[in-house]
């Protein structure tokens, strides 16, 4: 199982002794693992994953020792300084290191801290990038991040900073006025503290907004609330993290695109969900 994993005709590249490869390995479904993922977790010695690696993905490096790295607010976690300096160490034993991480490792994900760290520490790397939960968790839900009738700009931020508080850096007011959709992660702590900030930033209280958990997973669940209401609606329906939140009119896309709902024999709700005429749809 300590082959590289290849295709006909195709050159893939080698995991060697000493080296770490951070990898995304998306929002969750291991059919959105790209195939340098699906190559690195068959090479690798060593897989450090985190909390947000769908467990299945695992299964993929049955050679491999796994090491939970995983990082979750509010629970004991391991230091980001003490993760990095385990990678170090790891690589430097000779072994092959795949750093497994949720989503894209360059999304608010921390790998852009690890790969300074074995930088730093002369380890060589490799970056893999994967599918965002802000975009495939997203299209999962049947929410397109643009739409072109709705919105030339998409804002990612995050829902908290590395003290666990709403990042004080965000500039609310900014954002609000400068994006047509705004996709927010981490964010259910602080959902309250976010709503009330767009809204007092001029958002209107009746904006959609869908709130995605366990995005692409098999226990994904979908809210579609309005930024004045999402407080208190996600708190009724009981959304727990991890979660993905879309402020903006392309939500509304859902009542045509739920694809899941509809492979599952619903109808779609609004064949025209953002009220175009009949040439605006064709053109």
């Amino acid at each position: 199982m300590n082959d590289t994993f290849a295709l006909p005709g195709s050159d893939w590249p080698t995991l060697l002794p000493g080296w770490v490869w951070l990898c995304g390995a998306g929002p969750g479904d291991p059919g959105l693992l790209t195939l340098h993922a699906l190559n690195a977790l068959r090479q690798a010695d060593v897989v450090v994953y985190d909390a947000l690696v769908e467990p299945r993905i695992l299964d993929w490096a049955p050679q491999a020792r796994h090491l939970y790295a995983g990082k979750r607010g509010g629970k004991p976690s391991a230091k980001q300084r003490d993760i990095s300096l385990q990678l170090v160490e790891l690589a430097r034993s000779g072994a092959r290191v795949l750093r497994l991480k949720g989503g894209d490792p360059f999304v608010f994900g921390r790998g852009g801290e690890e790969a300074q760290t074995l930088v730093q520490h002369a380890i060589p790397i490799r970056i893999i990038p994967g599918i965002s939960a802000g975009i495939g968790g997203l299209a999962y839900a049947g929410i397109p991040v643009t739409h072109r009738d709705v919105n030339q700009a998409v804002t990612f931020v995050t829902g908290h900073d590395q003290s666990g508080q709403t990042p004080s850096s965000l500039d609310w007011p900014a954002i609000a006025r400068s994006a047509g959709v705004i996709v927010i992660y981490m964010g259910m702590k602080h959902l309250s503290q976010i709503a009330g900030a767009l809204i007092a930033a001029g958002r209107p209280a009746g904006e959609p907004v869908a709130i995605v958990t366990e995005a692409t997973t098999p226990a994904q669940r979908v809210l579609e609330t309005t930024l004045g209401t999402m407080v208190s609606d996600a708190a009724t329906a009981g959304m727990e993290p991890p979660a993905i939140i879309c402020v903006g009119r392309t939500v509304l896309m859902r009542q045509t695109l739920d694809w899941q709902g509809m492979a599952a024999g619903l109808a779609p709700r609004h064949l025209d969900p953002l009220g175009r005429d009949d040439a605006a749809q064709t053109a």
